[in-house]
C-alpha cells in the first residue's frame, strides 16, 4: 500500500463519523486493509446560532456547494472528497443544528440564497 487518493479515501470511509461528536475524528489507524494509517481531515467550524442569519446562510451555501459537487475541485487542490454517506451526515447536522437567533434553521433547503458579497 502507498499513500494515495484511494488509501486516504479508504481511511475516511472507514471512520466512525456517525458517532464522532461534532464529526471530530482522528484518522489514524482506521480499519480496513486499504486504509492509509495516517490521514487527516480538514474541518469547517460554524456557530450553532448564527448572529446574522443572512451571513450564516451565505457561508453555509458556500460549503454546501462544495460538498456534493466539489469532488473534482477537491482532487485538483490535492484534497480528498468526503465519502457520500459522510456528506449526508454533515448536511443533516447542518439542517438540524445551524440556526438563526430566533431558533429557525438556516440550512433547510438546497440553494439557501444568493452569494452576494462573496465574489
Amino acid at each position: 500500500m502507498s499513500p494515495n487518493d484511494k488509501s486516504f479515501q479508504a481511511a475516511a470511509a472507514s471512520a466512525d463519523w456517525k458517532n464522532a461528536p461534532g464529526f471530530y475524528e482522528i484518522l489514524t489507524d482506521e480499519p480496513g486493509k486499504n486504509s492509509w494509517p495516517i490521514t487527516g481531515a480538514t474541518f469547517i467550524l460554524m456557530h450553532k446560532t448564527q448572529p446574522d442569519a443572512g451571513q450564516g446562510k451565505r457561508g453555509a451555501e458556500v460549503f454546501r456547494l462544495g460538498l456534493p459537487d466539489g469532488d473534482a475541485m477537491a482532487l485538483e487542490l490535492d484534497y480528498i472528497p468526503m465519502p457520500d454517506d459522510v456528506v449526508k451526515l454533515v448536511q443533516s447536522a447542518w439542517k438540524s443544528q445551524i440556526k438563526d437567533p430566533s431558533g429557525k434553521g438556516i440550512c433547510e433547503e438546497r440553494g439557501v440564497g444568493p452569494l452576494e458579497g462573496l465574489e
